[in-house]
């Protein structure tokens, strides 16, 4: 039967397939290129951010740190750093023994308290014994101590220092005169912790000091009892503990790589350790009192927060460390052929 003599499919309707599927047509075809504009533009807009030279930098820098092992090391860094503690509170027990032993009223004042605070007698008498064997061992005990505690230190130092060098050598392998003699090399990481321990006893007394006298000065005008002159104390100590860390970060990556650093990448890269330093202690100052306020927190949290601290502190210097190496500044001669921003 021929359509024209089929009542029940009309003309019209034959006609009107092909113009609906002609007007759709070109809708669906839009699609696509719609899509690659778009794509287009944020492809753009991500070249042109990557193009400002903090965010390139930012990028070489992050790069550099984990090509280069950053969190194993800074994960290495951490270990070393707990194990050495131990020797510490060797030689801390050992240093309470000698006080002790010379002031036997404080001693047995000691005794005192633990008998009248501590309910249970066998831990009573524990920490009556356990006392009472760091006053009798004091010099076996800090003699010990401060031999672990050299040993471990010269190799917490050695570890650093590898660490720092890793990511400050422009090839990741090593160099020829790159190795060191075993003696040459202890000796260096011997010197090298001695300097770090004056330059955090600098660190500290600047700190110390500074505090302190602030405070004497801010009494002695009777200054603490204006409100709105207190932010800006806090931001006059805020800016001496940044000044201290400066001053030990500033060590740290001039003295423990190979060949030393460019003067502004170092002053800049050492800035921006000594800041990330002091956020680090203030979210630890607020952290750790709510953690130990739970049992486990009571039991592990201390522990906890120092590795966290530790570790943190590790991430941080390593993460600088490749951020001074991987600076690119206009007129540098020691980078040719690179693009210099």
């Amino acid at each position: 039967m021929t359509p024209e003599n089929n009542p029940q499919r009309p003309t019209q309707h034959l006609e009107y397939e092909p113009v609906k599927k002609m007007e759709t047509g070109p809708e669906e075809a839009k699609t696509p290129g719609t899509a690659s504009k778009a794509l287009g533009t944020v492809t753009g807009i991500a070249a042109r951010i990557l193009q400002f030279p903090m965010v390139a930098h930012l990028i070489r820098a992050t790069e550099r740190f984990n090509d280069r092992m950053g969190n194993q090391f800074g994960a290495a860094i951490t270990y070393f750093s707990f194990l050495s503690m131990i020797p510490i509170l060797m030689v801390s027990f050992a240093a309470a023994g000698f006080v002790l032993a010379s002031h036997p009223t404080l001693l047995q004042d000691i005794f005192n308290k633990i008998l009248n605070n501590v309910s249970d007698p066998t831990l009573a008498s524990t920490l009556k014994s356990t006392i009472n064997t760091a006053v009798q061992q004091r010099t076996t005990v800090g003699i010990v101590g401060l031999l672990i505690a050299l040993y471990s230190g010269v190799n917490w130092m050695g570890n650093l220092r590898e660490a720092i060098r890793a990511q400050s050598r422009d090839v990741w392998e090593r160099k020829p005169q790159d190795q060191e003699k075993i003696w040459v090399k202890y000796l260096r990481d011997f010197v090298s912790l001695i300097g770090l321990l004056v330059a955090l006893i600098v660190t500290l007394s600047i700190t110390s000091v500074a505090g302190s006298a602030q405070q004497m000065i801010i009494s002695a005008l009777y200054l603490d009892y204006i409100e709105w002159l207190k932010p800006a104390w806090r931001g006059i100590g805020l800016a001496i503990s940044i000044f201290a860390n400066y001053l030990l970060f500033f060590w740290i990556f001039w003295r423990l790589p190979r060949h030393r650093p460019r003067k502004k990448a170092l002053l800049r890269g050492t800035l921006i350790a000594a800041i990330g330093f002091e956020v680090i202690k203030i979210v630890m100052t607020y952290t750790l009192p709510s953690l130990v306020k739970s049992p486990s927190g009571a039991a592990f949290g201390s522990v906890l927060g120092l590795m966290a601290f530790f570790y943190f502190f590790a991430r941080l210097t390593l993460f600088c460390a490749a951020w001074i190496a991987t600076a690119e500044y206009k007129g540098d001669t020691r980078m040719p052929g690179k693009t210099h921003r």
